[in-house]
Parts: structure tokens; sequence; C-alpha cells
């Protein structure tokens, strides 16, 4: 991996984390496009870069990890995720990580599922607005559907926002939580793979990962104020279409 690749790594990176699309999966693509092996680094590089982007979260967002009636719903929300990756850690990067077909796949019934839920989901008057009223079940619940974006494609944005829609908390309320969720997440995901694959990274491997922080950190930072934007008057329709049809443009025009 050279300079020009960690940053448009890193670009996609910051564009595509909190937006329900798939940062891992889009990163697996990109990789794909500029023809980067799949190597240990590569896969790791994958996982640690999306730091940047969740140190963007918390710059934007450090007053409310001062809130203790929130983290500690950030903490409950958090284990189910945390469970799932202790449990299926080699199996996951193993079989999934580079694996294109998977991404395209979960990219494609993702799009799909996404737009059947906006079409059917009609949102409830008095869905939760406050932060601190979600319940601890409902914490509980959106980390549940969050376990399921260990899977490359699946998106960890769409599954907690579409989770804590069917769930009666309102769309910038989840939005936010997903935002803050994101954080001891990514943090714990890369730390742990980090811990397992960084003795074999030389000095041009950290330099890379620092080039890609850097730039995702930049990027998220837009990426994020243009989601809280978005949400106020639409819906993630657009992003259902844009999913299948970057699944079947690329198994079609480049695998």
């Amino acid at each position: 991996m050279d300079i020009a690749s960690a940053v448009i790594l890193g670009v996609v990176e910051g564009v595509t984390e909190f937006l329900p699309i798939s940062s891992t999966g889009h990163l697996i693509l990109a990789s794909h496009l500029l023809g980067i092996e799949q190597s240990t680094f590569v896969k790791s590089f994958e996982i640690a870069i999306q730091l940047g982007a969740i140190a963007a979260a918390a710059f934007l967002y450090w007053r409310l990890f001062l809130r203790p009636d929130l983290l500690k719903r950030i903490a409950i929300a958090f284990v189910p995720t945390a469970i799932a990756g202790l449990v299926f850690y080699n199996a996951i990067k193993s079989l999934f990580f580079g694996n294109e077909y998977v991404v395209l796949g979960a990219l494609l019934l993702g799009g799909v599922a996404l737009i059947l839920f906006e079409i059917f989901h009609g949102e409830k008057e008095g869905s939760e607005e406050d932060l601190s009223k979600i319940t601890y079940l409902q914490s509980l619940l959106i980390g549940c559907f969050q376990a399921v974006a260990i899977i490359p494609g699946v998106s960890r944005s769409a599954a907690t926002i579409v989770g804590g829609l069917v769930l009666g908390v309102s769309r910038k309320s989840i939005v936010e939580f997903s935002f803050i969720l994101a954080v001891p997440t990514m943090v714990a995901a890369t730390g742990f793979d980090l811990l397992r694959s960084a003795s074999a990274f030389g000095s041009a491997d950290l330099r890379m990962l620092l080039i890609g922080f850097v730039v995702s950190f930049i990027v998220a930072i837009i990426s994020i104020k243009f989601l809280l934007y978005y949400v106020k008057s639409h819906t993630f329709i657009s992003f259902g279409i844009y999913r299948i049809l970057i699944a079947v443009l690329f198994f079609a025009l480049v695998l």
C-alpha cells in the first residue's frame, strides 16, 4: 500500500462510516479497485482506519460522554457486539474480510431491506426524542441489531438506525445514538485486532495507518454533519437504492 491508496481509503472511510451503506464493505471494494492485495495488514488497516472516523464522532459529541445516564445506555448497547466479536472474530476476519461476494450480497440485500423498511415503516408520533429516555431494554436491543453488522457490507449505522426506529426511537435521536455507540464499538474492535496483529507491522505500515486515520477524521466530520442535516427531511430510501446499484454495477463490471 502506498500513500495515495491510504489517502483514498481514508476518504472512503470518512464518507461512509456513518452513512447506512457499510464503510467496511466500501473499503474492501475500494481495495479491490486499487489492486491492493488482502494481506493481514490490509485487513487490519480496513478495521483500524475506522478509528479516525470514530474520533470525529467523539470530537463532535464529547459533551455527551460526560453524561453518566447516557453512558450506561451505550455500555448496555455495546455488550451484544462485544460478545459477537469475541466469539466470531477469527471466522469473520478469515472468511468475510476481503470477500467481495459477501460484501456485495450484504449490500444488495441490505439495500432492499432498507427500501422496504422505509416504505412500510411509519414513524410513530411521540417517538423518543431525548437520548436519556431511551430505555435500557431498547439500548440492549439496538446493540443486538448492531451485532449483525460484524458481517462486512451489512452496515453498523444502518443496523442500529433501523433497529432504533423499529423500537420507537425518533430518527434524529437514533442517528445520534448510533454516532455515540460507534465510539466504544470501533475502539474495542480496532484495539482487539491490533493486539493480535500489530507485532507484524513495520514502520511503513504504521505510517499508512496514521495517514488513513487523519484523512478519515477530517472527512468524517463533514459526513456526520451531512447526515444530521439529511435526516431532518429525508428517508433512507436513496441509500437503499445506492446500495443496490453499487452491488449490481460492481458485480457486472468488475468481478
